[in-house]
Order: C-alpha cells, then sequence, then structure tokens
C-alpha cells in the first residue's frame, strides 16, 4: 500500500472514530425544548411551563418537565436526532424542520366536502374539530346539508424551529424504564428489574436421525429471565393508551431494555399479597400459566378446584 492510500485510510478511520464519539443511537437523554413555527412563531411543543403560561396554554391541564427520549426511535423529529448525534451532556442546538418532515405538507386534497349528518351536532361549526370515519379534521363552513372539513394536520405546512439542551444522558436503568415509560403513557410508575428462575418446556433432540416419525421428546429445564416488574395503579389499568396497546409497548420495552419479559404486579387488598399479572413481549418474553401465577401468590389450585366442585354439588 502507497504512502498516500495509508495516509487516506488513517484520515478515514479518524473520522469514524470522531463520528462515533459523544451520543449515539439507542442512547438515552433528558432533553428541555421549545419548538415553534418559523412563520408567525407559534408555539408547537414546549418543556418549559413559563413558556407555555405565556403563551396562553392552560398548565394546569399538562405537566411540563425535561422529557425522556431515546435516540433513534423517531421519538422527536428524526433532523433533531441527527443535530444530537455527537454531542454531550450540556450542549445546546438549533434546528430548523422541514415542514415535509414536521407535520406534512399542506393538501387541497384533504379538504372534502361531507354530510353535515356525519357531524356531531354540538361540532356543527366553523373551527370545531371532527372525528369523522377514522380522520380527525377542523370545519371550515357548514351551507345546507353539506360541511367543508380540512383534514389535514393543523400545522400541516409549517417549518417548526427547534431549540433544544441537553440535560442528562440517563444510565441508570430503572430511571430509563421509568423515563421511557412516561415518554409513553404520560404517567410515572414504579419499576425494578430481578432476574427470575423459571421452568420452560424445550425440545430434546434426538440422537436417531433415522426414526423421523417418533413423537418430539420435551423436558423441563430451568432458565434465567432477566425481568422488568412494573407495579400496577388504578391509573395504569383505565389509561387508555395502555388498554389498547400494551403489547406494543411491551415489545418496544423489552427491545430498548434488552430484557427477556415484564411483569405487571398488582396489589390486591392491604395485606401485602401481589398477584403478578405477566405481560410477553420479544426476545422469549413470555408469561407465566394460571398455576404459576398462584403459586407465586401462595394459593392452592387443588384447594380452588375442589371447592368449585363443591360448590357446584
Amino acid at each position: 500500500m502507497s504512502n498516500e492510500s495509508e495516509t487516506e485510510a488513517d484520515e478515514e478511520t479518524a473520522a469514524e472514530e470522531e463520528q462515533a464519539e459523544g451520543l449515539q443511537k439507542g442512547d438515552v437523554v433528558k432533553l428541555a425544548y421549545t419548538a415553534r413555527t418559523v412563520d408567525g412563531g407559534q408555539l408547537v411543543d414546549t418543556t418549559d411551563e413559563e413558556v407555555a403560561e405565556d403563551d396562553g396554554i392552560d398548565t394546569e391541564q399538562q405537566e411540563f418537565g425535561p422529557r425522556t427520549i431515546v435516540l433513534g426511535e423517531n421519538h422527536i423529529f428524526p433532523d433533531v436526532e441527527q443535530d444530537i448525534y455527537g454531542k454531550e451532556v450540556g450542549d445546546e442546538g438549533t434546528v430548523t424542520v422541514a415542514a415535509a418532515d414536521a407535520f406534512g405538507e399542506y393538501d387541497e386534497e384533504e379538504v372534502r366536502t361531507v354530510s353535515k349528518d356525519k357531524i356531531p351536532e354540538d361540532d356543527r361549526y366553523p373551527g370545531a374539530h371532527v372525528d369523522i370515519e377514522g380522520e380527525h379534521g377542523h370545519v371550515e363552513t357548514i351551507i345546507g346539508g353539506r360541511a367543508r372539513v380540512d383534514f389535514n394536520h393543523p400545522l400541516a405546512g409549517e417549518d417548526v424551529e427547534y431549540e433544544y439542551e441537553i440535560l442528562e444522558e440517563v444510565t441508570d436503568r430503572e430511571e430509563k424504564a421509568q423515563g421511557i415509560i412516561q415518554m409513553m403513557l404520560d404517567m410515572e410508575l414504579e419499576v425494578w428489574f430481578e432476574t427470575d428462575t423459571v421452568e420452560e418446556e424445550q425440545l430434546v433432540e434426538s440422537e436417531d436421525d433415522e426414526d423421523e416419525e417418533s413423537e418430539p421428546e420435551y423436558e423441563t429445564v430451568e432458565v434465567e429471565k432477566e425481568t422488568l416488574y412494573i407495579e400496577a395503579t388504578p391509573q395504569l389499568t383505565m389509561n387508555q393508551q395502555w388498554m389498547m396497546g400494551k403489547q406494543q409497548i411491551a415489545q418496544q420495552l423489552t427491545q430498548l431494555l434488552d430484557i427477556d419479559r415484564i411483569i405487571v404486579q398488582e396489589e390486591i387488598g392491604g395485606g401485602g399479597m401481589g398477584m403478578p399479572g405477566m405481560m410477553g413481549g420479544m426476545g422469549g418474553a413470555g408469561g407465566a400459566d394460571i398455576e404459576d401465577a398462584l403459586e407465586d401468590a401462595d394459593v392452592d389450585a387443588e384447594e380452588i378446584v375442589e371447592e368449585i366442585e363443591g360448590a357446584e354439588e
């Protein structure tokens, strides 16, 4: 290899090492930020309560504070993520996100005429926000039996300026789990990690390859499962996002936290007895069956069966 080629290779290696420094994809950070439209300065989002109050936002209905995000998971605009890569805690930045990459370009075809009967009577006025056949829009006009509805995002066509500050890199596992859950569900929950030993049925590999018609054999083995425990609360059980998407949330958590399974644990009564509710995720995450759950709760399954049969007689 010539000296010139070696110099170019060294420069490329140095550039790659320099690029890899600082925050990278998969890192969990806490951000403070404020986003406004470039044209008009309309507030889009902020973590600062004072900024929201100054813009006339009802802060009593929302919680403000730094947001925990996972870089590379589209928790913020990709253009902002790209600007954060390579930076350190304490760094600040300002990014202008083009309309197409923010809330989309404005599409005239998304302004459509519909029957006013599809709109609830209380929402039949210009400016009302409505949901029609799974689409969200706002009413422009109502004339006779027809309504003109704009199904574009309210901020479609707007470039957005995003100012941020990197406050902290989150490395503690429990804090990381709490931050991700709060980002997904907008609520704080108690969490902890444990390594549990559980029994699983595994297929026994047969040495006799000629006997292809033989029944597969299984054996019970003990395996370790890295488990995230989540303390269930009444607020969690009533959370719409949780109710509608708990499996998807479980998959994301198991991937982001590199764990085997999730157990949502609910305390019943005041005696401190926990009845764990299992929720499977990715990477072999599964739940325990009913007998395992009853055993964990110190309940005899056979006694329950006997009581039920006795009641039926």
